[in-house]
């Protein structure tokens, strides 16, 4: 069975996708009230599911006509979305939110599952035997070749 926030995560996502991809402006009383649970469930999937690692912006305001403001990055042009990517990345990246950019790459058909995983067994702590924060340096000048590898294959 499903916890609360995969619920909230999916029906989130549909709501981007049914918006073409646009911006989705949602109420945070409107969805807890939705879901019977506290608007802190609602800001739990957002700040762990909805970050720029996994390909999304959001903006919120607070208070009465507060509302939260989740913006899909553009995809359509691979080249700037995996730019996009390795700007994120920057001079080191933790093997949690390395995670999420592979999954993200995953999730907008860069990579396959296959290769997905491959990137994944390369960027865990057990492979790469350094003190941080080498270890996050490692990571990032792997996850940043790797992009570039996909982008250079492209042309």
């Amino acid at each position: 069975m499903r916890n609360m926030s995969d619920i909230i995560e999916q029906y989130l996502k549909q709501l981007i996708q049914d918006s073409g991809g646009e911006v989705v402006e949602i109420k945070r009383a409107h969805i807890a009230e939705k879901f019977d649970c506290v608007p802190s469930q609602l800001n739990y999937v957002i700040k762990t599911r909805f970050t720029n690692e996994h390909g999304y912006t959001v903006e919120s305001k607070r208070g009465g006509g507060g509302y939260i403001r989740i913006t899909k990055v553009e995809t359509h042009s691979k080249s700037k979305y995996l730019a996009h990517l390795k700007a994120l990345i920057g001079e080191g990246v933790s093997e949690r939110n390395a995670n999420h950019i592979v999954q993200s790459m995953l999730e907008n058909g860069v990579i396959d599952v296959k290769e997905a995983k491959i990137i994944n067994a390369v960027m865990e702590r057990e492979s790469l035997l350094l003190e941080l924060p080498y270890r996050d340096q490692l990571r990032a000048n792997i996850l940043k070749r790797v992009i570039d590898v996909i982008l250079y294959s492209e042309e």
